[in-house]
């Protein structure tokens, strides 16, 4: 039997049904992730360099692809590294680290999500008082918010699973997440408040979407008033209901997968549900903002013809 004092390091076994494919799967990974880095970092860029994008909804767009270059990136320089070792391992700290990223990574974007929804709510329900209303000072508030919350809530549960006893070190998976860590918990009760943790956390985010619900409530009824409401309406929030229906299908199907899934699964279609969330919206986000917003769309083709010249 072991234990928290002795397990020190975790086999990421999710991996080994790669053996036969580990270098064709390393180029397409990580022609994938610098792409990924390309798109998000080009619209970061666009939006500081352009004065005219210092507006919330292009800053709140700025922090969306941030967190998709943060979530990628504590994973895919990893899984590259394990794709060129025999036996892929990680630390008992880095897995915890790993943990948490991925958990405030992906509960980040929901709140991100949030925020953009109410920026919509009041440009469209509110437009006389949306300067005044959303000011520099309340959009730095709400930004904070987004990446404090979960940053705060993912602290605690992983110093709680850090307090747990282990009895083993095979992780089924390709990357670490707590709940995984918890099943290799020796005794059950020893889980207790790190369940109550997890509930809680579920709890606050059922209400972030319960709020996005309400706000396109408003949005859908407002709209259909005006034409240039509708105009509007389908000019900045069709691309954020298509990211934010994308990010709660995939997140709804791997917390389900990942909770009642069967491991008659094949291992390589485990994989891949595991991971979606890392693979589609980090790349979808920026394409669609990129394409659909209008200031930005323009501000591209500036870019491109002005490099043709």
């Amino acid at each position: 039997m072991e234990n928290v004092s002795v397990v020190r390091v975790f086999t990421l076994a999710g991996i080994n049904e790669t053996v036969n494919y580990r270098m064709t799967i390393f180029a397409l990974t990580l022609l994938y992730y610098c792409v990924i880095l390309f798109f998000n970092i080009c619209l970061i860029t666009i939006i500081i360099v352009d004065e005219n994008l210092h507006e919330p909804m292009y800053v709140l767009l700025c922090n969306f692809c941030i967190n998709g270059i943060y979530g990628t990136t504590g994973f895919y320089p990893k899984f590259l590294l394990d794709l060129l070792t025999s036996i892929p391992q990680i630390s008992y700290e880095g897995c915890l680290f790993q943990a948490f990223i991925m958990y405030s990574f992906a509960c980040s974007d929901l709140s991100i999500l949030a925020v953009m929804a109410y920026d919509r709510y009041v440009a469209i329900c509110r437009p006389l008082h949306y300067r005044s209303i959303m000011s520099k000072r309340r959009v730095t508030q709400l930004v904070c918010f987004s990446w404090l919350t979960p940053f705060c809530i993912f602290s605690i549960s992983v110093i709680l699973t850090s307090r747990l006893s282990l009895c083993g070190s095979k992780i089924q998976k390709l990357f670490c997440v707590n709940w995984v860590i918890f099943k290799l918990a020796c005794n059950e009760s020893d889980i207790v408040s790190n369940n109550i943790v997890s509930y809680a956390t579920i709890v606050i985010y059922v209400l972030h979407g319960v709020f996005i619900m309400w706000t396109y409530m408003h949005l859908v009824k407002t709209s259909v008033k005006s034409i240039d409401d509708r105009v509007r309406f389908m000019q900045t929030c069709v691309p954020h209901l298509i990211s934010l229906t994308t990010f709660l299908i995939i997140i709804v199907f791997d917390l389900l997968y990942m909770r009642f899934a069967s491991t008659k699964l094949p291992q390589g279609l485990q994989n891949f549900i595991a991971i979606e969330f890392l693979i589609i919206p980090p790349l979808m986000n920026p394409l669609i903002y990129g394409f659909k917003l209008t200031k930005i769309r323009n501000r591209i083709m500036y870019i491109v013809c002005s490099g043709r010249k």
